[in-house]
């Protein structure tokens, strides 16, 4: 039975947004450079993406402790990280419980390239939307932050399905909204997403498409 979750919560409103400059700066360009999820979205200038992505001591680290907490890891335990981008969090995990197995997925071929070079040979350029190669419940965790809000609803079908099935327990973020203001933002700011979805349309879908594990919503 899906749970919801609050552990990301805090990290995500620790950074401030200016969401009508974002909008009135040219954006169904940068939207363009940002779906490709090169440079430019990583570490090119802040209106295609992230503005310089970087490894900064300790801000993943407290989400790392919660999962581990919360899932019961330890060095015995395989993890999947779908969309794990440039791989920090999967780092802060490693280096708490260091013979854990992990496994990163990311469509980028810049994430995965300028990921700590420690865990590199744990990490895979792969397309989410497909179906995942690995044997049902595989991994005692799967998570996936931040990623499957970029997938159009045929695609979630998919990917929804594929995290449910090789993990015995399940973790993800999308971006969501409650409220028109929240909209309003989320439309304003996002430049990758194809699922604009509210908390009910988002649980509706777990639902229908067998999503079973925990979730958790950022708004904007």
């Amino acid at each position: 039975m899906t749970k919801l979750k609050n552990f990301i919560t805090e990290l995500h409103q620790s950074t401030k947004r200016d969401f009508l400059s974002r909008m009135n700066d040219n954006k169904i360009e940068c939207m363009k450079v940002a779906k490709k999820f090169g440079k430019e979205y990583w570490d090119g200038d802040r209106r295609f993406g992230y503005g310089g992505y970087k490894l900064l001591p300790g801000r993943w680290k407290p989400l790392a402790e919660k999962l581990i907490n919360q899932y019961n890891l330890d060095n015995n335990s395989k993890i999947l990280d779908v969309g794990c981008g440039k791989a920090f969090l999967l780092y802060e995990i490693k280096n708490i419980l260091p013979d854990i197995r992990i496994l990163g997925l990311d469509i980028s071929e810049h994430a995965i390239k300028e990921a700590p070079e420690n865990i590199t040979e744990n990490l895979r350029v792969f397309d989410a939307r497909k179906k995942l190669p690995f044997k049902d419940k595989e991994f005692d965790l799967v998570i996936s932050i931040n990623t499957l809000h970029n997938f159009k609803i045929h695609d979630l079908k998919t990917s929804l399905s594929e995290c449910e099935r090789v993990g015995k327990k399940k973790y993800l973020v999308v971006e969501g909204y409650r409220n028109e203001d929240e909209l309003f933002n989320l439309q304003c700011w996002a430049l990758t997403c194809e699922s604009f979805f509210s908390e009910d349309e988002w649980k509706w879908i777990f639902h229908q498409f067998g999503y079973k594990g925990d979730y958790e919503f950022i708004y904007f």
